[in-house]
């Protein structure tokens, strides 16, 4: 199998009592990647859960750190130098308090905003220049903790509106693979639900 030209990490926390939380976007992104391209992540090296194949015409390695969230940065700092990616070429999934559920933004580079797992993964690889996808969760109305509400399970409407929305991140990072992060922002940032402004 050929040595991976990009890694796309999925942000979320390990264990069975998180699999469908708020905060475990990351991970259910990378398991639907998984089942749309044949790719079995079934390994674990560098404090991740990992698998090797293709999406599109791109070697892929897909990832989900199980350090937890607040140091993911180990984990995406292990496969890196092991495989020799350059940031330009990690995709990092996860979650975003301040986008509206349902709506997700490529972006190809900024600060963590806030995001404790993103915040670690720019301090172990000393540069914000990671293009990422920031998947939605504010549910509309007043959350109260916001801290409890990323740990809190996705259940009514939301639940039935996962599907979609995986579906549509995926897509969203296989066109970042296929045709880059410009044209994949073209592509998804101007149709997908989320604030009225384009991101910088």
């Amino acid at each position: 199998m050929p040595e991976p030209r990009f890694v796309v990490v999925g942000l979320g926390n390990p264990g069975p009592e998180y699999e469908f939380t708020h905060h475990n976007l990351g991970f259910l992104v990378v398991d639907r990647l998984a089942a749309r391209n044949n790719i079995r992540v079934s390994r674990y090296e560098c404090r991740a859960d990992v698998g090797q194949g293709a999406i599109g015409a791109e070697a892929v390695l897909l990832a989900k750190p199980q350090t937890f969230m607040n140091l993911s940065g180990q984990a995406v700092n292990g496969l890196v130098e092991k495989y020799q990616v350059p940031p330009e070429r990690i995709v990092v999934v996860y979650d975003e308090l301040d986008l509206p559920w349902g709506g997700f933004r490529i972006r190809p580079r900024g600060s963590a905003a806030g995001h404790n797992g993103m915040k670690d993964i720019i301090r172990c690889l000393g540069t914000d220049e990671i293009p990422r996808v920031r998947l939605g969760i504010h549910p509309g109305h007043p959350i109260g903790d916001g801290a409890k509400f990323v740990l809190a399970p996705i259940k009514g409407e939301q639940r039935k509106q996962l599907d979609e929305l995986l579906d549509n991140a995926s897509q969203a990072v296989e066109s970042i693979i296929a045709w880059g992060v410009e044209k994949a922002m073209t592509a998804h940032n101007r149709r997908a639900p989320g604030t009225n402004r384009e991101e910088e």
